[in-house]
This record gives structure tokens, C-alpha cells and sequence, in this order.
């Protein structure tokens, strides 16, 4: 594994008091939910990966608004060697069109209200409440 970190983005949407999630299908944190996102391709400005990522996920059609936060993931070995590092950045997107539909590396895609983010516990990646939190100005 490389020790550089890697640049990602999550697309993050709120909508009538509820937060867009989805479950992820593949490694980091399959199985768990979280908001969609991903890897900021090279040369790709943060907000159109922010854009490009929902899309992919869930079919939802948005725009970039704002930087919410910025959040360091760091995965380690048991034994507390480094395995992955992600700077991720929660852009504010606003919904333009579309319900979600889970694809590409999403095994489901649903809004969610904060007690029902609350709720998920382990089930959510890090920081998911954090986040949700702030998008819907709690």
C-alpha cells in the first residue's frame, strides 16, 4: 500500500429534513452506509467529482454548492501499520432531479432522516452522523 494519501470526495445531498446514503458494495467499509463518493479522478476539479460520483451511485442529478468539512480516514493494521489514508471532502450538493437507484459500487441508495442516521451505529462508515449533522444544520 502506498503511504500517500489519496484525495476523495463525498457527494453529500440534503433534501426535505433527510440526508441521500448508500450502502457500498466494495472495500472500504462494503456493506456499510455512507454518502456517495469516491476517488477525485486527475485532473477533475473536487465539485465535478462530488457531481460525477452521485450520478454513478444512485442516478441522482445535483449541482456543487460549498465544502462542508474536510475528514481524514486513515486505516491501520492491528498492529497500527498505515494501510490506507483518504482526504475526503463533503461537498454540499444540491438536488436537481432524479431518485435514487443504487449502481455501480452502491448495493442500495435511500434518504434518510438524522434519527435514522443515528440509528445505524456500526453500520455506517466513520463520521456519518457528523456529517449528516451538518448538512442538515443540526
Amino acid at each position: 500500500m502506498s503511504n500517500t494519501p489519496i484525495p476523495g470526495v463525498l457527494a453529500v445531498v440534503a433534501r426535505d429534513g433527510h440526508v441521500l446514503l448508500v450502502r457500498r458494495a466494495k472495500n472500504p467499509d462494503k456493506g456499510k452506509w455512507g454518502f456517495p463518493g469516491g476517488r477525485i479522478e486527475p485532473g477533475e476539479a473536487f465539485a465535478d467529482a462530488a457531481v460525477r460520483e452521485l450520478r454513478e451511485e444512485t442516478g441522482v442529478g445535483a449541482s456543487a454548492d460549498d465544502v462542508l468539512t474536510v475528514l481524514d480516514v486513515i486505516h491501520r493494521t492491528e498492529n497500527g501499520q498505515l494501510l490506507q489514508h483518504f482526504v475526503l471532502i463533503a461537498v454540499r450538493c444540491l438536488w436537481r432531479a432524479g431518485e435514487p437507484k443504487a449502481a455501480d459500487d452502491a448495493l442500495e441508495a435511500r434518504w434518510f432522516t438524522l434519527d435514522e442516521v443515528g440509528t445505524l451505529g456500526e453500520r455506517a462508515s466513520a463520521k456519518v452522523g457528523d456529517v449528516a449533522r451538518l448538512a442538515l444544520g443540526d
